[in-house]
């Protein structure tokens, strides 16, 4: 398993890659309860909802242990479980099941596309400042939901969208001194800093009554029965659904190339051209994740953002994505035990991982525009509309608009003509709320 894994190569051992596991499984382990909250919007029974996320997060992220041997832990994708829920079933009128089959059949051109390496080419094909910036971005995306989930900046009204929270309520000064004490570990270079922070400000959380404890901490999960093989293919086929199809697939093909990069870049996986060695491995898990779970009765699945937590702890291996995939199975009968872990305490460790993901912000050309707008466009969109995906689309559309009129088009790869038009093709397909 040493080898296997490839300890060596990248100097850590299980000790490292465990730990990084919990802290990766601590900080998404609020998909749990969240996911089955949304989709229950879509008519999708939240018991069995709860059971097919926690399997569909054991079975993604366990491909991607043993066969990508990445340290990025797969789990249903909660932009695309909020599109399903209240674009295509509450706007559009259209069932939870055949939402499941266009989940699928976005799998299926997934795994295809992985196979035949074209999702690699087009991966290869973004320049070096695109990537940065998906880091960059997801890094600054981490840091905006770590300083709303603890309260420090919450909604605002019209003309000002956010606002600071308010700051002498016990769960935010409790934020504010767990972000503190995972700083200072930090600094004294203190293993765990992450897990710590959280565990602490969860015991604070619970002492000082503003966190229940659970009535029970074991509990069978619920039977699958109600949404298991239950999605409609031949529905999502009908050519009336085709844009709903075209918008699950271009959404959770670029959030899928953009995660991977951005965090392949903090962990230091990249090669000496800005490329993720062996890209179809971990692109793969996540297609076959995307097709098993529509089949268990839940949305999208991908690689999660979130790993970034376990990627400080020194996460660089599928080992840590393998612990995340035993703890999501605990879960399954643990369920009231780990999701205890209140928003204010995992907030914290997003708001801490956020400033250590704009490292790759020096891998931007300041003075060159064509390179710089894209990218700044890419970081700010990703923010300020709060969706990976549209920031992605933007700054490659970008990027090739630029080159073209400026007569760089020789600056364009192949790929990257592509990916524009199919960043292009979202914005058309995307349905008008």
């Amino acid at each position: 398993m040493y080898t296997f894994f490839g300890f060596k190569r990248y100097k850590t051992g299980y000790r490292q890659e465990a730990l990084a596991g919990l802290t990766t499984f601590l900080t998404m382990a609020y998909i749990i309860i969240v996911n089955p909250a949304i989709l229950e919007n879509a008519g999708i029974p939240r018991g069995p909802s709860t059971t097919a996320t926690i399997l569909a997060a054991v079975i993604g992220t366990t491909i991607m242990a043993f066969w990508a041997r990445r340290p990025f832990a797969i789990a249903p994708y909660m932009s695309e479980n909020a599109f399903i829920a209240f674009v295509v079933v509450k706007v559009m009128g259209y069932t939870w099941q055949v939402a499941l089959g266009a989940v699928f059949i976005a799998g299926a051109l997934f795994t295809l596309l992985t196979v035949f390496k074209i999702r690699g080419w087009l991966a290869e094909s973004i320049p070096m400042s695109l990537k940065a910036s998906f880091a960059v971005g997801i890094g600054l995306f981490l840091t905006f939901i770590g300083l709303n989930e603890t309260g420090v900046v919450v909604l605002g009204v019209q003309g000002a969208p956010v606002r600071l929270g308010n700051i002498s309520q016990p769960s935010v000064l409790l934020a504010v001194a767990g972000f503190v004490l995972v700083v200072v570990l930090l600094a004294r270079r203190i293993r765990g800093a992450l897990v710590i922070g959280i565990i602490a400000t969860t015991i604070g959380s619970i002492a000082l009554g503003i966190t229940p404890l659970p009535t029970s901490i074991v509990s069978l999960p619920p039977s699958l029965s109600p949404i298991m093989f239950k999605l409609d293919i031949s529905g999502a086929l009908n050519p009336k659904f085709f844009s709903v199809v075209m918008v699950i697939f271009i959404m959770a093909f670029l959030d899928t190339i953009g995660t991977l990069l951005g965090l392949s870049m903090r962990a230091d996986l990249l090669d000496e051209n800005g490329n993720l060695p062996e890209i179809e491995r971990p692109m793969l898990a996540d297609a076959l994740a995307t097709m098993i779970a529509p089949i268990l009765g839940t949305s999208t699945t991908g690689a999660y953002i979130e790993s970034a937590a376990g990627i400080e702890e020194g996460g660089r291996t599928g080992f840590s994505a393998l612990v995340v995939a035993a703890l999501f199975a605990l879960s399954l009968f643990f369920a009231p035990l780990f999701t205890i872990v209140p928003p204010h305490a995992y907030g914290i460790s997003l708001v801490v991982i956020g400033s250590f993901m704009i490292k790759p912000i020096t891998h931007i050309d300041f003075d060159d525009l064509t390179e710089l707008i894209p990218a700044f466009l890419t970081v700010v969109l990703m923010i300020f509309t709060f969706n990976i995906g549209v920031g992605m689309t933007s700054g490659m559309i970008t990027y090739v608009l630029l080159k073209v009129c400026t007569g760089r088009t020789g600056e364009i790869k192949a790929g990257m003509w592509v990916l524009a038009l199919l960043s292009l093709s979202l914005f058309l397909f995307l349905p008008k709320m």
